[in-house]
């Protein structure tokens, strides 16, 4: 919106306009007494009495133009840095994941053995004689079921392509949007194959952090 300050300035009168009209009506009255003379109001509103006030538009489009100029370039700065602030959050959750796909690498052998162990236990209580053969497929089909190194391999994935995306340029919303679905359905596998609760804490702490990390994908662009 422009507003001249020459508004608040008083009204300009063209004084040589002003006394030809005073002259006029001097004649005017002369000829004809009973002709009523116009108000103050009539003579400003005769056509040259107030003296047009012409503003310079070449220098308010400059101004204007520098004006736009300068608040793009605030939206600029003002968008970097919230995007900066963006990766700095989201990076900081990546690292939990990381250490989170750490901390079940870590815990694995421990509770496969465990389970092991537990296994033969109830065998040795129930004193079943169990095939030699028998039992290590079993043991096998508890490992596998407790096996988790592929969605902690995807996951690993994950974390590398999303550092990716954000040290790229442009538009990458879309792109991030889907890792945190592909992240989610990665920690809800986890949690569904989870044999202790050790992996069932590891891997509810793990969606905490997505969702987290989600939210504040959904300010990128």
């Amino acid at each position: 919106r422009f507003e001249s300050a020459e508004t608040a300035q008083a009204p300009a009168v063209n004084s040589a306009r002003l006394a030809a009209i005073a002259d006029a009506l001097t004649a005017i009255q002369q000829q004809v007494p009973s002709a009523v003379p116009p108000t103050t109001l009539a003579l400003l509103n005769q056509p040259g009495v107030m003296e047009t006030q012409h503003l310079d538009q070449d220098a308010i489009k400059a101004a204007a133009k520098a004006l736009f100029d300068q608040a793009l370039n605030e939206l600029i700065d003002a968008r970097a840095r919230e995007g900066e602030k963006l990766a700095e959050m989201i990076t900081t959750r990546l690292a939990a994941v990381s250490e989170q796909v750490t901390t079940v690498r870590s815990l694995l052998p421990q509770i496969l053995e465990r389970q092991r162990a537990q296994l033969l236990e109830r065998l040795e209580v129930a004193k079943t004689e169990l095939d030699p053969q028998r039992l290590e497929a079993e043991l096998v089909l508890v490992a596998q079921k407790a096996d988790v190194d592929e969605e902690l391999d995807r996951l690993t994935a994950h974390i590398e392509e999303v550092s990716h995306q954000l040290a790229q340029k442009g538009p990458k919303g879309r792109r991030l949007d889907f890792l945190m679905q592909e992240f989610n359905r990665e920690a809800n596998t986890l949690c569904s194959k989870a044999q202790s609760t050790e992996l069932t804490t590891v891997g509810l702490a793990l969606k905490a952090v997505i969702d987290q990390m989600r939210e504040q994908v959904q300010n990128v662009e």
